[in-house]
């Protein structure tokens, strides 16, 4: 077993027009905990997926997620990319038997949000979510469906 978590992340991408999530706050992050390690980043292109793991030192480059989710190396699959993309995302990394961590919220319908949460219990894997901004919810406005989401998912 690796001594640190060997970490793929998916939208650390350092062209112009990205998210930001990944290159600006989940990278950094994962550069300064001693248990992690920044093994693989993966964007939708092969050319951006070099250029990020020049830019933040990573192990290795993919632009298919399945392909890093499959890797030897990772441990664990970090998704910070639009709540469209989360699914798909999250269910490459559990049908790998990846442990998983996304950006909240976890899915765009309770729906998806619970077909993951079955699928990681089934396999026996962990599926986190979190969020990204210090202090959790932006609004006192998404409460209540943040608080649906999570006795749906028995939290």
């Amino acid at each position: 077993m690796a001594d640190t978590i060997r970490t793929g992340i998916v939208s650390a991408t350092v062209t112009h027009g990205g998210s930001g999530w990944g290159a600006n706050a989940h990278v950094p992050a994962l550069h300064l905990l001693p248990d992690y390690t920044l093994q693989a980043v993966c964007t939708a292109h092969e050319d951006t997926a070099q250029a990020s793991k020049a830019k933040f030192d990573a192990g290795h480059a993919f632009h298919d997620i399945d392909a890093m989710a499959q890797h030897p190396e990772i441990d664990l699959v970090v998704v910070c990319v639009r709540v469209p993309g989360h699914k798909n995302l999250v269910m490459a990394g559990l049908h790998a038997n990846k442990a998983v961590f996304c950006e909240w919220p976890l899915g765009a319908t309770l729906a998806e949000a619970q077909e993951m949460a079955t699928c990681a219990k089934a396999r026996g894997t962990r599926l986190r979510f979190g969020h990204g901004i210090r202090g959790g919810l932006r609004s006192r406005r998404d409460a209540p469906q943040a608080d649906r989401r999570d006795r749906a998912l028995g939290r």
